[in-house]
Protein backbone atom coordinates (compact mmCIF):
# COMPACT_ATOMS: atom_id res chain seq x y z
CA UNK A 1 0.00 0.00 0.00
CA UNK A 2 2.79 2.89 1.01
CA UNK A 3 4.64 1.48 -2.25
CA UNK A 4 1.34 2.20 -4.32
CA UNK A 5 0.66 5.87 -2.22
CA UNK A 6 3.96 7.07 -2.78
CA UNK A 7 6.31 6.53 -5.94
CA UNK A 8 7.33 10.21 -5.52
CA UNK A 9 9.75 8.44 -2.78
CA UNK A 10 11.47 6.87 -5.64
CA UNK A 11 11.46 9.58 -8.19
CA UNK A 12 15.23 10.54 -6.68
CA UNK A 13 16.60 7.74 -7.24
CA UNK A 14 15.32 6.62 -10.70
CA UNK A 15 16.97 10.28 -11.55
CA UNK A 16 20.04 8.78 -10.36
CA UNK A 17 20.30 5.64 -12.01
CA UNK A 18 19.43 7.55 -15.23
CA UNK A 19 21.91 10.18 -14.78
CA UNK A 20 24.52 7.66 -13.98
CA UNK A 21 23.75 5.47 -16.91
CA UNK A 22 24.48 8.88 -18.95
CA UNK A 23 27.46 9.42 -17.36
CA UNK A 24 28.71 6.03 -19.01
CA UNK A 25 28.24 7.17 -22.70
CA UNK A 26 31.41 7.13 -24.14
CA UNK A 27 33.14 10.58 -25.04
CA UNK A 28 33.50 11.59 -28.11
CA UNK A 29 36.75 10.90 -30.40
CA UNK A 30 39.31 13.57 -30.81
CA UNK A 31 39.85 15.73 -33.72
CA UNK A 32 42.41 14.30 -35.66
CA UNK A 33 45.66 13.98 -34.18
CA UNK A 34 47.39 16.74 -36.09
CA UNK A 35 50.33 16.39 -33.71
CA UNK A 36 51.39 13.14 -34.84
CA UNK A 37 55.12 12.53 -36.40
CA UNK A 38 55.56 12.31 -40.12
CA UNK A 39 59.43 12.62 -40.51
CA UNK A 40 62.33 13.91 -39.02
CA UNK A 41 65.60 15.66 -40.28
CA UNK A 42 68.68 15.67 -37.77
CA UNK A 43 71.88 17.10 -38.98
CA UNK A 44 74.38 14.47 -38.14
CA UNK A 45 76.82 17.29 -36.32
CA UNK A 46 76.16 18.82 -33.13
CA UNK A 47 76.74 22.16 -31.75
CA UNK A 48 79.81 22.96 -30.42
CA UNK A 49 79.13 24.54 -27.75
CA UNK A 50 81.26 24.31 -24.27
CA UNK A 51 79.68 27.02 -22.43
CA UNK A 52 76.27 27.00 -24.03
CA UNK A 53 75.96 29.65 -26.35
CA UNK A 54 74.02 27.96 -28.97
CA UNK A 55 71.87 26.34 -26.32
CA UNK A 56 70.66 29.68 -25.34
CA UNK A 57 70.19 30.94 -28.52
CA UNK A 58 68.16 27.92 -29.59
CA UNK A 59 65.70 27.79 -26.54
CA UNK A 60 65.42 31.82 -27.46
CA UNK A 61 64.14 31.07 -30.99
CA UNK A 62 61.71 28.51 -29.50
CA UNK A 63 60.43 30.71 -26.96
CA UNK A 64 59.68 33.65 -30.31
CA UNK A 65 58.25 30.87 -32.26
CA UNK A 66 56.28 29.15 -29.89
CA UNK A 67 54.66 32.92 -28.89
CA UNK A 68 53.97 33.23 -32.61
CA UNK A 69 52.48 29.87 -33.14
CA UNK A 70 48.83 31.48 -30.70
CA UNK A 71 48.37 34.03 -33.57
CA UNK A 72 50.01 32.87 -36.77
CA UNK A 73 50.35 30.42 -39.07
CA UNK A 74 53.66 30.92 -40.03
CA UNK A 75 56.79 32.60 -38.58
CA UNK A 76 60.77 33.13 -39.13
CA UNK A 77 63.00 34.42 -36.88
CA UNK A 78 66.65 34.24 -35.75
CA UNK A 79 68.83 34.56 -32.33
CA UNK A 80 72.45 35.08 -31.62
CA UNK A 81 74.87 37.01 -33.43
CA UNK A 82 77.49 35.90 -35.49
CA UNK A 83 78.62 32.35 -36.31
CA UNK A 84 76.22 31.74 -33.35
CA UNK A 85 73.38 32.87 -34.66
CA UNK A 86 70.51 30.36 -35.08
CA UNK A 87 67.43 30.99 -37.93
CA UNK A 88 64.28 29.19 -37.92
CA UNK A 89 60.52 28.76 -38.35
CA UNK A 90 57.62 27.23 -37.97
CA UNK A 91 54.14 26.93 -39.75
CA UNK A 92 50.87 24.98 -39.34
CA UNK A 93 48.14 23.69 -41.61
CA UNK A 94 46.36 26.35 -43.48
CA UNK A 95 42.67 24.33 -41.89
CA UNK A 96 43.88 24.53 -38.21
CA UNK A 97 42.73 27.10 -35.38
CA UNK A 98 45.05 29.56 -33.65
CA UNK A 99 44.89 27.19 -30.78
CA UNK A 100 45.45 24.19 -32.45
CA UNK A 101 48.61 25.29 -33.84
CA UNK A 102 49.84 26.74 -30.81
CA UNK A 103 48.89 23.22 -29.49
CA UNK A 104 50.80 21.78 -32.63
CA UNK A 105 54.32 23.81 -32.51
CA UNK A 106 54.42 23.46 -29.01
CA UNK A 107 54.93 19.72 -28.90
CA UNK A 108 57.99 20.59 -31.84
CA UNK A 109 60.74 21.61 -29.61
CA UNK A 110 60.56 18.69 -27.26
CA UNK A 111 60.58 16.33 -29.94
CA UNK A 112 63.48 17.48 -31.49
CA UNK A 113 65.42 17.51 -28.59
CA UNK A 114 64.06 13.75 -27.52
CA UNK A 115 64.74 12.72 -31.35
CA UNK A 116 67.81 14.89 -32.51
CA UNK A 117 69.27 16.11 -29.35
CA UNK A 118 71.27 19.68 -30.63
CA UNK A 119 72.25 19.33 -34.03
CA UNK A 120 73.30 22.17 -36.14
CA UNK A 121 70.16 21.98 -37.96
CA UNK A 122 66.90 20.24 -37.48
CA UNK A 123 63.31 19.91 -39.00
CA UNK A 124 60.58 17.97 -37.67
CA UNK A 125 57.40 17.43 -39.62
CA UNK A 126 54.16 16.47 -37.55
CA UNK A 127 51.08 16.04 -39.56
CA UNK A 128 49.59 19.85 -38.81
CA UNK A 129 52.89 21.54 -38.09
CA UNK A 130 56.49 21.84 -38.87
CA UNK A 131 59.53 23.43 -37.79
CA UNK A 132 62.99 23.61 -38.59
CA UNK A 133 66.00 25.79 -37.80
CA UNK A 134 69.93 25.78 -38.78
CA UNK A 135 73.03 27.87 -37.85
CA UNK A 136 74.80 30.62 -39.31
CA UNK A 137 76.22 28.74 -42.34
CA UNK A 138 74.48 25.78 -42.93
CA UNK A 139 74.38 24.30 -46.24
CA UNK A 140 71.21 25.30 -48.35
CA UNK A 141 69.20 22.87 -50.09
CA UNK A 142 67.08 23.72 -53.09
CA UNK A 143 63.13 24.20 -52.44
CA UNK A 144 62.35 21.38 -54.91
CA UNK A 145 64.51 18.80 -53.15
CA UNK A 146 62.44 15.97 -51.94
CA UNK A 147 62.30 15.03 -47.88
CA UNK A 148 59.84 12.55 -47.56
CA UNK A 149 57.39 10.51 -49.50
CA UNK A 150 54.47 8.19 -48.34
CA UNK A 151 52.33 6.18 -50.96
CA UNK A 152 49.32 3.41 -49.90
CA UNK A 153 47.08 1.34 -51.32
CA UNK A 154 48.37 0.32 -54.42
CA UNK A 155 46.04 -0.65 -57.11
CA UNK A 156 42.81 -0.24 -55.26
CA UNK A 157 41.43 2.76 -56.89
CA UNK A 158 40.09 0.23 -60.21
CA UNK A 159 39.67 1.82 -63.69
CA UNK A 160 40.23 5.29 -64.49
CA UNK A 161 41.39 6.10 -61.02
CA UNK A 162 44.61 7.66 -62.29
CA UNK A 163 42.95 9.86 -64.49
CA UNK A 164 40.59 11.21 -61.74
CA UNK A 165 43.83 11.94 -59.28
CA UNK A 166 45.65 13.40 -62.24
CA UNK A 167 42.14 15.67 -62.58
CA UNK A 168 42.50 16.72 -58.45
CA UNK A 169 45.84 17.27 -58.88
CA UNK A 170 45.95 19.24 -61.55
CA UNK A 171 42.72 21.74 -59.81
CA UNK A 172 45.24 21.60 -56.92
CA UNK A 173 48.23 23.02 -59.02
CA UNK A 174 45.07 25.34 -60.13
CA UNK A 175 44.46 27.10 -56.87
CA UNK A 176 47.81 27.01 -55.28
CA UNK A 177 48.21 31.00 -55.77
CA UNK A 178 47.29 31.47 -52.18
CA UNK A 179 49.84 29.27 -50.57
CA UNK A 180 47.44 27.10 -49.28
CA UNK A 181 44.08 24.93 -51.03
CA UNK A 182 42.09 22.05 -50.95
CA UNK A 183 39.52 20.57 -53.33
CA UNK A 184 38.56 16.87 -54.94
CA UNK A 185 37.63 15.89 -58.02
CA UNK A 186 35.33 12.48 -58.35
CA UNK A 187 36.14 11.36 -54.79
CA UNK A 188 40.02 12.23 -54.84
CA UNK A 189 40.74 14.65 -51.85
CA UNK A 190 43.06 16.42 -52.21
CA UNK A 191 45.61 19.13 -50.70
CA UNK A 192 48.66 21.57 -50.98
CA UNK A 193 50.62 24.09 -49.15
CA UNK A 194 53.64 25.98 -49.88
CA UNK A 195 55.96 27.77 -46.93
CA UNK A 196 54.54 31.02 -46.14
CA UNK A 197 57.16 32.91 -47.41
CA UNK A 198 57.38 31.17 -51.12
CA UNK A 199 55.70 33.56 -53.65
CA UNK A 200 53.12 32.45 -55.93
CA UNK A 201 54.64 31.15 -58.98
CA UNK A 202 57.18 29.57 -57.27
CA UNK A 203 54.58 27.91 -55.01
CA UNK A 204 52.73 26.95 -57.67
CA UNK A 205 56.17 25.63 -59.92
CA UNK A 206 56.66 23.55 -56.39
CA UNK A 207 53.70 21.87 -56.42
CA UNK A 208 53.29 20.74 -59.68
CA UNK A 209 56.76 19.38 -59.31
CA UNK A 210 55.71 17.81 -55.82
CA UNK A 211 52.39 16.71 -58.44
CA UNK A 212 54.52 14.79 -60.76
CA UNK A 213 56.62 13.15 -58.24
CA UNK A 214 53.04 11.36 -56.66
CA UNK A 215 52.32 10.44 -59.71
CA UNK A 216 55.97 8.55 -60.59
CA UNK A 217 56.37 7.44 -57.39
CA UNK A 218 53.44 5.97 -55.91
CA UNK A 219 51.54 5.13 -59.15
CA UNK A 220 48.29 3.79 -58.69
CA UNK A 221 47.82 4.09 -54.94
CA UNK A 222 45.10 5.46 -53.68
CA UNK A 223 46.43 7.53 -51.26
CA UNK A 224 50.02 9.54 -50.78
CA UNK A 225 51.43 12.45 -49.31
CA UNK A 226 54.70 14.23 -51.15
CA UNK A 227 56.99 16.71 -49.34
CA UNK A 228 59.28 18.98 -51.01
CA UNK A 229 61.88 21.53 -48.86
CA UNK A 230 59.18 24.58 -50.02
CA UNK A 231 55.36 22.62 -50.43
CA UNK A 232 53.55 19.32 -49.80
CA UNK A 233 51.19 17.83 -51.09
CA UNK A 234 48.31 14.96 -49.86
CA UNK A 235 45.96 13.06 -52.05
CA UNK A 236 43.16 10.16 -50.89
CA UNK A 237 41.11 8.33 -52.87
CA UNK A 238 37.25 7.76 -51.01
CA UNK A 239 35.53 5.25 -53.34
CA UNK A 240 32.03 5.43 -51.72
CA UNK A 241 32.45 8.78 -51.60
CA UNK A 242 34.24 12.15 -49.71
CA UNK A 243 33.62 12.08 -46.02
CA UNK A 244 32.65 15.40 -44.64
CA UNK A 245 35.75 16.87 -42.83
CA UNK A 246 35.68 17.97 -39.59
CA UNK A 247 37.73 21.15 -39.54
CA UNK A 248 39.92 21.37 -36.41
CA UNK A 249 38.65 23.61 -33.77
CA UNK A 250 39.86 24.58 -30.43
CA UNK A 251 37.19 22.26 -28.88
CA UNK A 252 38.81 19.28 -30.50
CA UNK A 253 35.31 17.81 -31.36
CA UNK A 254 35.83 15.70 -34.13
CA UNK A 255 33.60 13.37 -36.24
CA UNK A 256 31.37 12.03 -33.47
CA UNK A 257 30.92 14.81 -31.72
CA UNK A 258 27.16 15.31 -33.42
CA UNK A 259 26.52 11.81 -32.85
CA UNK A 260 27.65 11.75 -28.85
CA UNK A 261 25.77 15.13 -28.11
CA UNK A 262 22.56 13.87 -29.90
CA UNK A 263 23.02 10.58 -27.59
CA UNK A 264 23.51 12.66 -24.95
CA UNK A 265 20.69 15.03 -25.43
CA UNK A 266 18.24 12.65 -26.68
CA UNK A 267 18.85 11.04 -23.01
CA UNK A 268 18.37 14.60 -21.55
CA UNK A 269 15.17 14.84 -23.01
CA UNK A 270 14.33 10.87 -22.00
CA UNK A 271 14.99 12.25 -18.56
CA UNK A 272 12.19 14.67 -18.89
CA UNK A 273 9.94 12.46 -20.27
CA UNK A 274 10.12 10.07 -17.78
CA UNK A 275 9.70 12.66 -15.02
CA UNK A 276 6.78 14.09 -16.69
CA UNK A 277 4.95 11.02 -16.73
CA UNK A 278 6.25 10.04 -13.12
CA UNK A 279 4.56 13.26 -11.83
CA UNK A 280 1.37 12.60 -13.95
CA UNK A 281 1.18 9.53 -12.28
CA UNK A 282 1.25 10.80 -8.87
CA UNK A 283 -1.24 13.28 -9.26
CA UNK A 284 -3.38 10.53 -11.00
CA UNK A 285 -2.73 8.50 -7.55
CA UNK A 286 -3.05 11.53 -5.48
CA UNK A 287 -6.64 12.29 -6.99
CA UNK A 288 -7.20 8.58 -6.36
CA UNK A 289 -6.52 8.98 -2.34
CA UNK A 290 -8.59 12.03 -2.60
CA UNK A 291 -11.49 10.35 -3.51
Amino acid sequence: MGLTRNPSRFIPLLLLLILTSLQLIPPSKSAPDFSSIVYKGCAKQSFPDPIGVYSQALSSLYGTLLTQSSKSKFYKASTGSGQSSISGLFQCRGDLSNLDCYTCVSRLPILIDKLCGKPIAARMQLYGCYMLYEVAGFAQISGMEMLYESCSGANGGGAGFEQKRDAALSSLENGMSGGFFTTSYEAVYVLGQCEGDVGASDCVECVKNAAQKAQVKCGSSMSAQIYLHKCFIGYSYYPNGIPKKSSPSSSGGGPNTGKTVAIIVGGAAGVGFLVICLLFARGLLKKKDDY
